[in-house]
Formats: C-alpha cells, sequence, structure tokens
C-alpha cells in the first residue's frame, strides 16, 4: 500500500509508515479514536437525491450479492485541506461501523470511495484483504471514471460509473484468480483488534434490533 500521509510505498502489515511515521493513531488525532456507526451509504454532504441513492444502492448490492465476501460504501462529507482525503479514508476503513453491512463482512474486505464535494476531491480505499486483487491503478481508473461528471457536480451519475467500474474489474480478477490462484494468494498478516471490535459493534446493534422487534411483538399481541 502506500503511505495516507506521505504516499510512500509501505508493507501493508507495517504498524507505521517507516517513511514518515504516520499510523492510526496519528489518523484518530485528526478525526477522533472512537468507532463511528454510518451506513454503507452515508451522504453527510447531501449531495444525492432519494431516487440517486435507491440507484446507487441498486449497485452496490448487486456487487455484495455477486461477491459474497466483499462490501462497497460511500461516504461523501468536507475534509477540510484536500491533502488529508487519503487519511480520511483510511481511517474510517479502520474505524467505521457500518451497520447494515453483515456481521461476517470484515472492514478488510471492504472497498470505501470518499467524496469530497467542497474540494472536488475523491479517493478509494480498500481493506488489506483485498490488496492481492485490487492497486492504486485500479482505484484510479475506477475513480476516472466519475471525474468529468464530479467536476460538473453531477454526483450521483459518477459515482455510478466508478460502481460499475469498480463491478467489472472484480469479475476480471475473478477469473484471473481462478486461472492462476497461486498468483493471487494472500500474504499479508495483520492484527485482528479492529476485526474484533468492528464485530463486537455489529453484533451488540443485531442484538438491540432483534430485541427491539421483539418488544413490537409483544406489544400488537
Amino acid at each position: 500500500m502506500k503511505c495516507p500521509r506521505c504516499v510512500q510505498q509501505i508493507h501493508r502489515a507495517a504498524a507505521a509508515c517507516p517513511h514518515c511515521g504516520f499510523s492510526l493513531s496519528d489518523a484518530d488525532q485528526l478525526f477522533g479514536n472512537e468507532e463511528i456507526k454510518l451506513r454503507s451509504l452515508t451522504d453527510a454532504a447531501g449531495i444525492f437525491r432519494r431516487h440517486e441513492r435507491d440507484l446507487l444502492e441498486e449497485v452496490m448490492d448487486r456487487i455484495a450479492h455477486a461477491f459474497p465476501q466483499v462490501f462497497v460504501a460511500i461516504y461523501t462529507g468536507s475534509m477540510g485541506e484536500s491533502g488529508q482525503l487519503r487519511q480520511f479514508g483510511f481511517w474510517l476503513l479502520n474505524r467505521g461501523v457500518f451497520e447494515d453491512v453483515p456481521i461476517e463482512k470484515p472492514n478488510e474486505n471492504g472497498i470505501l470511495i470518499v467524496i469530497d464535494p467542497d474540494t472536488k476531491t475523491a479517493g478509494m480505499t480498500h481493506g488489506y484483504l483485498l490488496d492481492p486483487y485490487l492497486d492504486e491503478k485500479d482505484s484510479f481508473d475506477c475513480l476516472s471514471r466519475a471525474h468529468a461528471y464530479w467536476l460538473e457536480g453531477r454526483y450521483a451519475e459518477g459515482a455510478l460509473r466508478s460502481l460499475r467500474a469498480l463491478e467489472q474489474l472484480l469479475k476480471k480478477r475473478c477469473r484471473q484468480a481462478r486461472r492462476d490462484p497461486e498468483k493471487y494468494e494472500r500474504k499479508y498478516g495483520k492484527s485482528g483488534s479492529v476485526r474484533d471490535v468492528v464485530k463486537k459493534l455489529r453484533q451488540h446493534d443485531s442484538k438491540k434490533s432483534s430485541t427491539h422487534k421483539n418488544a413490537e411483538m409483544e406489544v400488537e399481541r
């Protein structure tokens, strides 16, 4: 991967960047060190209309169905300085608890698109379990499909173009992995602490939701 701050090449399993020292704790200082609850499509900037959100969620669901191990998330909001977008994407994929994503899909299998309409910038971050299948060029190619639309403020259309490009790319990688499985074998290691926290929070939400539904059934009776 590339360091979210200095953009130098580093090993995904490294606790901190050997070039500039950047780590998750540095991102926590910028954005907070608590897990943040959100949905896989979080339009904090308010750039999508209702029917546009429906279209985006339809494609996101289609990708999740076609690739059961993977989930896609989109976040829109103001990052302040454009240079912080990489760091924010890295932080959100580590700290985000996506309430509508099944427990069995860890954030390490997530693909996050962050769009900042104020600075007209966007970034794509993926979890480390997808490292054998996706690289920075892939992210750039997917985002470049949306570039012209986002510059004109047509955010939903651009996001749809990126998602469809991502969908085709994942299909291509699946075909390649079937032909040459050793090439795509994961060779990375990472602590499961973040995964454990996210899983615990999702399970807690799931239990609360189940209890709430049971209470509603009792009232109806």
